[in-house]
């Protein structure tokens, strides 16, 4: 199993029930295709490089999770689809790259792991 990164924006003009749910639906859509969650992070409102869609901010949302290489299809499909979504990027992540995440999620007091529904 990989481990693999994601961070997305979603639109600024959703409610936070609405961004919720569309993270939810990203959240399950990994689990349901085996992979595992490792950790959720809502990073808030903030202020994009560049207009995206005319659009200067976005709700932003980092998912860390394991699975195999085929997951990342079916995710990024879903982001495609998905006209709430106006950036994603998926990194693979290494071994230093894992440790870092952990030492990051420690530092802030959040070493909680995300327990998935199936568990």
């Amino acid at each position: 199993m990989n481990s693999y990164e994601t961070v997305f924006i979603l639109t600024p003009v959703l409610s936070d029930d609405q961004a919720k749910e569309a993270v939810q639906k990203f959240e399950s859509e990994i689990t349901s295709n085996g992979g595992t969650l490792k950790h959720s992070e809502a990073w808030g409102l903030k202020k994009l490089a560049y207009p995206i869609q005319k659009k200067t901010t976005g709700f932003y949302y980092l998912l860390q999770f394991e699975g195999s290489g085929n997951i990342i299809n079916d995710l990024e499909i879903a982001f495609k689809r998905d006209e709430r979504v106006m950036r994603f990027l998926t990194v693979k992540m290494d071994a230093d790259h894992v440790t870092y995440a952990e030492k990051r999620r420690a530092k802030m007091g959040e070493a909680k792991p995300v327990v998935s529904a199936e568990a």
